[in-house]
């Protein structure tokens, strides 16, 4: 079993900060390998500096559906909108913070921009 680290206030990994029925992914930050359910959780768990993911790391499991445990490599996350083991829909906002996570990637309305 994963353990979430932060502020969270349910089984789902929903935090203090964000906990919409669609907040139920954790991350695994690359600078402590914890997963929290976002970067403010992080932030006031953690002394250190927030560790982005570099690109050719994407192939490591950092993502969890906080619905059925599953885990997701970076990569798989980047392209899905929902769980593809429990069907459960991932917050599209969370796309406005991909850059604190992972290196060179956000989103800008509806493109991608990948540097």
């Amino acid at each position: 079993m994963v353990h979430i680290y932060g502020q969270v206030v349910d089984q789902e990994t929903r935090c203090v900060h964000y906990h919409s029925s669609e907040d139920i992914i954790a991350i695994k930050f690359k600078c402590c390998q914890k997963y929290y359910p976002c970067y403010q959780c992080h932030q006031h768990a953690e002394s250190h500096p927030i560790e982005v993911w570099p690109k050719d790391q994407f192939n490591q499991k950092a993502i969890l559906c906080g619905v059925c445990k599953t885990e997701f490599t970076i990569e798989q996350y980047l392209h899905i909108n929902q769980c593809t083991d429990c069907g459960s829909v991932f917050n599209d906002g969370c796309r406005l913070h991909h850059h604190l996570y992972f290196k060179g990637t956000y989103k800008t309305r509806c493109l991608w921009i990948t540097k």
